[in-house]
């Protein structure tokens, strides 16, 4: 099906996606989502963002070209309830293949990170696991209880690893990681990841490892010793998740917190031959993430967008109601 121009302003429309080409990356998002980002190891893309790190472009429509944020900027209402002069989104979206482990981190909440990182936001975050080796595990929190002096003594001495709590994880598990706590994806894990719109990042640990210029990654012990939560976490269950179906789809809630909420949707509407009614929300606007299969919005003014796996697709606030048809999975996301 060919795409008809998105002509109406308040239309949803594709985003480009900005890679990241940190050490541990993989080769996935390229082969399996068809990220075409010249860019190797491709370790993260950031699907929606207007973090200045990362700033995403429209990819579709009347604004192609044009960086979300100024679009946001443009059109207030687009964001509903969280308008802003800046244009900043309250999240951000990635895609993370974990070809190798991630550094053991952490990161502040929004209380310290406005006191000490100039008015910036905390980062709480959501995991989603697209896919995992039968090995493959996350750190998740310490096994017990653990001081400052021994955290820190361990990192000096290289045995931080005793202490830090190893999660088997699985395809289609969910974690939600609170400012605090110390974390980390390890080797063979493929996830969609719903964030506040930060980047903060404090490294405790990066097993040694030197970068392609043969230089180890700046590390932030002092202020992750700030933040960092010592208590014992609690072995992370999967929470329970009700599928409710009706005709063409399939939707269960897998995360909620303050920042967002995010319902996965299975969609099908092959057989039915009834397309799937979107309805706009006037509160919030939505991101909808395809991980699986592909599908086309229909706009009630006739327009038709396709979207295929791997594609991030801006709903604004405002938009018209819209009806789905396709085969697959996506994430839906909004605050």
């Amino acid at each position: 099906m060919i795409n008809k121009f998105l002509n109406s302003d308040n239309n949803p429309f594709l985003l480009e996606p900005v890679g990241k080409d940190y050490l541990w990356g993989g080769t996935r998002l390229k082969n399996e989502f068809g990220k075409n980002i010249d860019l190797s190891p491709l370790a993260e893309t950031w699907e929606c963002s207007t973090h200045k790190d990362g700033l995403c472009r429209a990819a579709s429509g009347k604004f192609k070209g044009m960086y979300l944020r100024d679009i946001l900027i443009n059109n207030p209402a687009f964001l509903g309830v969280y308008a802003n002069k800046n244009g900043e989104l309250p999240i951000l979206i990635k895609f993370i293949d974990a070809y190798r482990n991630l550094s053991v981190q952490v990161h502040p909440d929004d209380e310290y990170a406005q006191e000490h990182e100039n008015g910036q936001l905390g980062k709480s975050e959501m995991w989603y696991v697209l896919d995992a080796l039968p090995d493959a595990e996350l750190i998740y929190g310490f096994y017990h209880d653990i001081t400052k002096k021994q955290l820190k003594d361990s990192l000096e001495d290289g045995t931080v690893e005793k202490y830090l709590q190893k999660i088997k994880i699985n395809k289609n598990d969910t974690f939600f990681i609170e400012a605090g706590t110390v974390h980390a994806i390890c080797k063979g894990a493929l996830i969609a990841e719903i964030q506040e719109n930060s980047n903060l990042t404090y490294r405790l640990y990066d097993y040694n490892r030197t970068d392609k210029n043969g230089q180890k990654r700046e590390l932030h012990i002092d202020k992750a010793l700030d933040v960092v939560n010592l208590k014992s976490s609690a072995n992370p269950r999967q929470p329970m998740r009700t599928l409710r179906y009706c005709r063409g789809e399939a939707t269960e809630l897998i995360s909620r917190c303050k920042y967002f909420h995010v319902h996965r949707c299975l969609l099908n509407t092959e057989c039915t031959r009834q397309l799937v009614n979107f309805k706009s929300n006037t509160n919030s606007f939505k991101v909808l993430l395809c991980i699986d299969g592909c599908g086309v919005l229909f706009m009630n003014n006739g327009e038709s967008l396709n979207f295929f796996k791997g594609d991030c697709i801006f709903v604004p606030a405002n938009a018209p109601d819209i009806k789905i048809h396709g085969k697959g999975q996506l994430l839906i996301v909004e605050c």
